[in-house]
Protein backbone atom coordinates (compact mmCIF):
# COMPACT_ATOMS: atom_id res chain seq x y z
CA UNK A 1 0.00 0.00 0.00
CA UNK A 2 1.10 3.54 -0.84
CA UNK A 3 0.54 6.33 1.84
CA UNK A 4 0.34 9.95 0.14
CA UNK A 5 0.29 13.40 2.42
CA UNK A 6 -0.85 16.44 1.33
CA UNK A 7 2.07 17.78 -0.18
CA UNK A 8 2.49 14.51 -2.12
CA UNK A 9 -0.98 14.60 -3.77
CA UNK A 10 -0.77 18.71 -4.33
CA UNK A 11 2.92 17.78 -6.15
CA UNK A 12 0.91 15.08 -8.06
CA UNK A 13 -2.15 16.51 -9.19
CA UNK A 14 -2.49 19.48 -11.64
CA UNK A 15 -5.15 20.92 -12.22
CA UNK A 16 -5.63 20.63 -16.27
CA UNK A 17 -4.43 16.90 -15.98
CA UNK A 18 -7.78 16.69 -13.27
CA UNK A 19 -10.19 18.24 -15.42
CA UNK A 20 -9.29 16.21 -18.46
CA UNK A 21 -9.53 13.31 -15.73
CA UNK A 22 -13.77 14.47 -14.58
CA UNK A 23 -14.84 14.70 -17.71
CA UNK A 24 -13.74 11.01 -18.35
CA UNK A 25 -15.21 10.03 -15.57
CA UNK A 26 -17.88 11.99 -15.87
CA UNK A 27 -18.92 10.39 -19.31
CA UNK A 28 -18.40 6.89 -17.19
CA UNK A 29 -21.41 7.95 -15.27
CA UNK A 30 -23.25 8.76 -17.59
CA UNK A 31 -23.18 5.97 -19.83
CA UNK A 32 -23.69 3.50 -16.76
CA UNK A 33 -20.43 2.27 -16.01
CA UNK A 34 -20.11 3.20 -12.55
CA UNK A 35 -21.51 2.12 -9.47
CA UNK A 36 -22.15 5.34 -7.56
CA UNK A 37 -24.36 4.94 -4.34
CA UNK A 38 -25.41 8.29 -2.26
CA UNK A 39 -23.21 9.46 0.65
CA UNK A 40 -24.00 9.01 4.25
CA UNK A 41 -23.21 11.30 6.23
CA UNK A 42 -23.44 11.35 10.27
CA UNK A 43 -24.48 14.60 12.41
CA UNK A 44 -23.83 14.40 16.25
CA UNK A 45 -25.95 16.88 17.62
CA UNK A 46 -23.15 18.31 19.58
CA UNK A 47 -21.22 18.98 17.49
CA UNK A 48 -20.33 21.68 14.53
CA UNK A 49 -19.57 19.43 11.67
CA UNK A 50 -20.43 16.02 10.46
CA UNK A 51 -18.42 12.99 9.08
CA UNK A 52 -19.60 11.92 5.78
CA UNK A 53 -18.59 8.56 3.74
CA UNK A 54 -18.44 8.79 -0.21
CA UNK A 55 -18.46 4.99 -1.54
CA UNK A 56 -17.86 3.89 -5.21
CA UNK A 57 -16.92 1.39 -7.74
CA UNK A 58 -15.18 0.74 -11.12
CA UNK A 59 -16.05 -2.04 -13.04
CA UNK A 60 -14.34 -3.56 -16.57
CA UNK A 61 -10.27 -4.41 -17.60
CA UNK A 62 -9.03 -2.25 -14.12
CA UNK A 63 -11.59 -2.96 -11.26
CA UNK A 64 -11.41 -0.93 -8.11
CA UNK A 65 -13.19 0.50 -4.93
CA UNK A 66 -12.94 3.82 -3.36
CA UNK A 67 -14.05 5.17 -0.30
CA UNK A 68 -13.47 8.84 1.14
CA UNK A 69 -14.04 9.65 5.03
CA UNK A 70 -14.61 13.36 5.14
CA UNK A 71 -15.07 15.41 8.57
CA UNK A 72 -16.17 18.56 7.59
CA UNK A 73 -16.03 21.45 10.56
CA UNK A 74 -16.85 24.72 9.24
CA UNK A 75 -15.00 26.65 12.19
CA UNK A 76 -11.88 24.95 10.32
CA UNK A 77 -10.91 28.23 8.47
CA UNK A 78 -10.82 30.62 11.42
CA UNK A 79 -7.59 28.38 12.62
CA UNK A 80 -6.01 28.26 9.44
CA UNK A 81 -7.67 24.69 8.45
CA UNK A 82 -9.36 23.40 5.13
CA UNK A 83 -12.81 22.88 6.39
CA UNK A 84 -12.73 18.98 5.11
CA UNK A 85 -10.28 16.93 6.92
CA UNK A 86 -9.98 13.11 6.18
CA UNK A 87 -9.08 10.76 3.70
CA UNK A 88 -9.31 8.52 0.22
CA UNK A 89 -8.90 4.83 0.24
CA UNK A 90 -8.42 2.78 -2.92
CA UNK A 91 -8.43 -0.78 -3.08
CA UNK A 92 -8.09 -3.40 -6.16
CA UNK A 93 -11.63 -4.07 -7.73
CA UNK A 94 -10.53 -7.76 -7.82
CA UNK A 95 -8.70 -8.58 -4.86
CA UNK A 96 -10.09 -6.31 -2.39
CA UNK A 97 -6.22 -4.88 -1.33
CA UNK A 98 -6.04 -1.98 -0.09
CA UNK A 99 -3.74 -0.43 -2.60
CA UNK A 100 -3.25 3.49 -1.23
CA UNK A 101 -4.40 5.99 1.38
CA UNK A 102 -4.29 9.64 1.05
CA UNK A 103 -4.42 12.99 1.98
CA UNK A 104 -8.16 13.96 1.20
CA UNK A 105 -7.97 17.99 1.49
CA UNK A 106 -6.25 18.27 -1.98
CA UNK A 107 -8.49 15.75 -3.87
CA UNK A 108 -11.23 17.59 -2.59
CA UNK A 109 -10.44 20.93 -3.50
CA UNK A 110 -9.03 20.51 -6.89
CA UNK A 111 -11.59 18.00 -7.95
CA UNK A 112 -14.40 19.91 -7.04
CA UNK A 113 -13.29 22.97 -8.97
CA UNK A 114 -12.01 20.90 -11.55
CA UNK A 115 -15.80 19.50 -11.85
CA UNK A 116 -17.14 23.34 -12.43
CA UNK A 117 -14.30 23.84 -15.11
CA UNK A 118 -15.65 21.04 -17.12
CA UNK A 119 -19.81 22.33 -16.64
CA UNK A 120 -18.06 26.10 -17.57
CA UNK A 121 -16.44 24.53 -20.41
CA UNK A 122 -19.48 22.42 -21.59
CA UNK A 123 -22.30 24.99 -20.42
CA UNK A 124 -21.21 28.55 -20.56
CA UNK A 125 -21.30 30.62 -23.38
CA UNK A 126 -18.62 30.49 -26.14
CA UNK A 127 -16.20 33.02 -25.66
CA UNK A 128 -16.78 34.03 -22.08
CA UNK A 129 -14.48 35.57 -20.50
CA UNK A 130 -15.60 37.85 -17.21
CA UNK A 131 -15.68 35.48 -14.18
CA UNK A 132 -16.98 36.04 -10.61
CA UNK A 133 -15.63 33.95 -7.43
CA UNK A 134 -17.69 34.52 -4.08
CA UNK A 135 -15.98 33.42 -1.43
CA UNK A 136 -12.45 33.49 -0.66
CA UNK A 137 -11.22 30.23 1.14
CA UNK A 138 -9.94 26.94 -0.29
CA UNK A 139 -12.39 26.32 -2.95
CA UNK A 140 -12.44 29.93 -4.07
CA UNK A 141 -8.44 29.87 -4.48
CA UNK A 142 -9.10 26.75 -6.14
CA UNK A 143 -11.70 27.91 -8.71
CA UNK A 144 -9.37 30.48 -10.00
CA UNK A 145 -6.91 28.07 -10.82
CA UNK A 146 -9.76 26.01 -12.48
CA UNK A 147 -11.45 28.87 -14.70
CA UNK A 148 -8.21 29.98 -16.27
CA UNK A 149 -7.74 26.10 -17.00
CA UNK A 150 -10.47 26.51 -19.48
CA UNK A 151 -11.32 30.16 -20.21
CA UNK A 152 -9.05 32.36 -22.32
CA UNK A 153 -7.31 35.13 -20.28
CA UNK A 154 -11.01 35.62 -17.66
CA UNK A 155 -11.06 38.68 -16.11
CA UNK A 156 -11.43 37.42 -12.73
CA UNK A 157 -13.65 39.75 -9.85
CA UNK A 158 -13.55 37.99 -5.67
CA UNK A 159 -16.05 39.30 -3.22
CA UNK A 160 -16.08 37.56 0.31
CA UNK A 161 -17.85 38.81 3.36
CA UNK A 162 -14.56 39.37 5.28
CA UNK A 163 -13.09 42.10 2.52
CA UNK A 164 -9.46 41.40 4.38
CA UNK A 165 -10.07 37.65 2.97
CA UNK A 166 -11.09 39.12 -0.06
CA UNK A 167 -8.15 41.82 -0.93
CA UNK A 168 -5.52 38.69 0.44
CA UNK A 169 -6.91 36.69 -2.34
CA UNK A 170 -6.90 38.69 -4.75
CA UNK A 171 -3.48 40.03 -4.63
CA UNK A 172 -2.18 36.37 -4.51
CA UNK A 173 -3.47 35.34 -7.29
CA UNK A 174 -3.77 38.68 -9.38
CA UNK A 175 -7.82 39.28 -9.61
CA UNK A 176 -9.88 41.97 -8.65
CA UNK A 177 -11.82 42.90 -5.37
CA UNK A 178 -15.80 43.70 -5.61
CA UNK A 179 -16.99 45.39 -2.41
CA UNK A 180 -20.48 43.67 -2.65
CA UNK A 181 -22.27 40.43 -4.16
CA UNK A 182 -23.93 42.40 -7.11
CA UNK A 183 -21.19 44.71 -7.71
CA UNK A 184 -19.03 41.48 -8.40
CA UNK A 185 -21.85 39.54 -10.45
CA UNK A 186 -22.08 42.72 -12.79
CA UNK A 187 -21.30 41.51 -16.36
CA UNK A 188 -20.13 38.17 -14.86
CA UNK A 189 -20.91 35.85 -17.56
CA UNK A 190 -19.47 33.29 -15.26
CA UNK A 191 -19.87 32.98 -11.44
CA UNK A 192 -18.68 30.25 -9.32
CA UNK A 193 -20.22 30.57 -5.84
CA UNK A 194 -17.67 28.64 -2.98
CA UNK A 195 -18.72 30.13 0.18
CA UNK A 196 -20.65 28.67 3.80
CA UNK A 197 -23.52 31.29 3.07
CA UNK A 198 -26.66 29.30 4.84
CA UNK A 199 -29.08 31.92 3.18
CA UNK A 200 -29.14 32.83 -0.73
CA UNK A 201 -26.59 35.68 -1.23
CA UNK A 202 -27.14 35.42 -5.06
CA UNK A 203 -30.27 37.20 -6.64
CA UNK A 204 -31.33 36.52 -9.83
CA UNK A 205 -31.70 40.19 -10.95
CA UNK A 206 -27.83 40.37 -10.52
CA UNK A 207 -27.02 37.86 -13.07
CA UNK A 208 -26.50 38.80 -16.74
CA UNK A 209 -28.41 37.17 -19.67
CA UNK A 210 -26.77 34.42 -20.54
CA UNK A 211 -24.92 33.20 -17.38
CA UNK A 212 -23.63 30.54 -16.03
CA UNK A 213 -23.23 29.40 -12.69
CA UNK A 214 -21.09 26.58 -10.72
CA UNK A 215 -23.11 26.42 -7.38
CA UNK A 216 -20.40 25.08 -4.94
CA UNK A 217 -20.84 26.03 -1.07
CA UNK A 218 -24.42 25.33 -0.06
CA UNK A 219 -24.95 21.77 1.28
CA UNK A 220 -27.84 19.90 3.78
CA UNK A 221 -30.03 23.07 4.80
CA UNK A 222 -28.20 26.02 3.23
CA UNK A 223 -28.03 27.97 -0.23
CA UNK A 224 -26.26 30.39 -2.13
CA UNK A 225 -29.04 31.37 -5.23
CA UNK A 226 -32.26 32.78 -4.56
CA UNK A 227 -35.42 30.93 -5.79
CA UNK A 228 -35.70 33.21 -8.37
CA UNK A 229 -32.44 32.02 -9.85
CA UNK A 230 -33.08 28.49 -9.36
CA UNK A 231 -36.99 28.91 -11.13
CA UNK A 232 -35.52 30.69 -13.85
CA UNK A 233 -32.40 28.53 -14.93
CA UNK A 234 -31.66 25.46 -16.60
CA UNK A 235 -30.57 23.17 -14.14
CA UNK A 236 -27.72 20.81 -14.30
CA UNK A 237 -26.40 18.60 -11.60
CA UNK A 238 -23.45 16.40 -11.05
CA UNK A 239 -25.62 13.48 -10.19
CA UNK A 240 -29.89 13.64 -9.83
CA UNK A 241 -29.97 11.16 -7.31
CA UNK A 242 -27.47 13.39 -5.18
CA UNK A 243 -29.87 16.45 -5.86
CA UNK A 244 -33.00 14.93 -4.75
CA UNK A 245 -31.59 14.19 -1.64
CA UNK A 246 -29.14 16.08 -0.23
CA UNK A 247 -30.53 19.14 -0.07
CA UNK A 248 -28.99 22.43 -1.33
CA UNK A 249 -30.24 25.04 -3.21
CA UNK A 250 -32.06 22.52 -5.34
CA UNK A 251 -33.48 20.71 -2.46
CA UNK A 252 -34.86 24.40 -0.25
CA UNK A 253 -35.86 25.20 -3.85
CA UNK A 254 -37.73 22.22 -4.04
CA UNK A 255 -39.16 22.17 -0.76
CA UNK A 256 -40.32 26.38 -1.67
CA UNK A 257 -42.14 24.60 -4.73
CA UNK A 258 -40.58 26.37 -7.23
CA UNK A 259 -38.85 23.17 -9.01
CA UNK A 260 -38.95 19.60 -8.70
CA UNK A 261 -37.02 16.84 -10.77
CA UNK A 262 -38.71 17.51 -14.19
CA UNK A 263 -37.07 20.56 -14.40
CA UNK A 264 -33.07 19.07 -14.19
CA UNK A 265 -32.38 19.10 -17.50
CA UNK A 266 -29.53 16.56 -17.63
CA UNK A 267 -26.54 15.36 -15.25
CA UNK A 268 -23.62 17.19 -16.52
CA UNK A 269 -21.71 13.82 -17.79
CA UNK A 270 -25.23 13.02 -19.71
CA UNK A 271 -24.22 16.55 -21.62
CA UNK A 272 -20.72 15.50 -22.12
CA UNK A 273 -21.59 12.14 -23.55
CA UNK A 274 -24.16 13.72 -26.12
CA UNK A 275 -27.47 12.71 -24.52
CA UNK A 276 -28.50 15.99 -23.85
CA UNK A 277 -27.63 19.10 -25.53
CA UNK A 278 -26.45 21.42 -22.59
CA UNK A 279 -27.02 25.44 -23.34
CA UNK A 280 -29.72 25.74 -26.22
CA UNK A 281 -29.23 29.15 -26.72
CA UNK A 282 -27.13 32.52 -25.58
CA UNK A 283 -29.73 34.21 -23.58
CA UNK A 284 -30.36 30.55 -21.71
CA UNK A 285 -29.22 31.18 -17.69
CA UNK A 286 -27.28 27.84 -16.55
CA UNK A 287 -26.75 26.55 -13.78
CA UNK A 288 -24.60 23.47 -12.74
CA UNK A 289 -25.34 22.74 -9.17
CA UNK A 290 -22.29 20.56 -7.80
CA UNK A 291 -22.91 18.12 -4.95
CA UNK A 292 -19.25 16.33 -5.38
CA UNK A 293 -19.76 12.70 -5.77
CA UNK A 294 -17.37 9.47 -5.07
CA UNK A 295 -16.57 8.72 -8.73
CA UNK A 296 -14.69 11.75 -8.60
CA UNK A 297 -12.84 11.04 -6.01
CA UNK A 298 -11.98 7.57 -7.03
CA UNK A 299 -10.71 8.85 -10.65
CA UNK A 300 -9.04 11.50 -9.05
CA UNK A 301 -6.77 8.95 -6.55
CA UNK A 302 -6.86 6.55 -9.57
CA UNK A 303 -4.57 9.24 -11.33
CA UNK A 304 -2.77 10.57 -8.53
CA UNK A 305 -1.69 6.27 -7.46
CA UNK A 306 -0.45 6.37 -11.20
CA UNK A 307 1.78 8.86 -11.18
CA UNK A 308 3.22 7.92 -7.59
CA UNK A 309 4.21 4.62 -8.76
CA UNK A 310 5.70 6.43 -12.06
CA UNK A 311 7.62 9.12 -9.83
CA UNK A 312 8.69 7.08 -6.69
CA UNK A 313 6.45 9.56 -4.64
CA UNK A 314 5.06 8.27 -1.62
CA UNK A 315 5.79 5.58 1.36
CA UNK A 316 5.20 2.14 0.80
CA UNK A 317 3.90 0.29 3.66
CA UNK A 318 3.32 -3.46 3.95
CA UNK A 319 -0.53 -3.65 5.14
Amino acid sequence: MIVLNEHDVRKLLDMESCVEAMEDVLVSLAQGELFQPLRSVARPPDAPGFIGLMPSHRGGGTPAYALKEIVVTPDNPTRGLDAHQGSVLLHDGRTGELVAIMNASPVTEIRTAAVSAVATRALARPRAGRVAILGAGVQARAHVDAMRAVLDDPEIRVWARRLEAAEELAGQVGATVAPSVDAALFGAEVVCTTTSAREAIVERRWLVTGAHVNAVGAFGPHRELDNETMAGASLFVDRRESALNEGGDYGLAAADGVVGPDDIKAELGEVLAGMHPGREHEDELTVFKSYGIGVEDLATADLVVRRARERGVGIEVDF
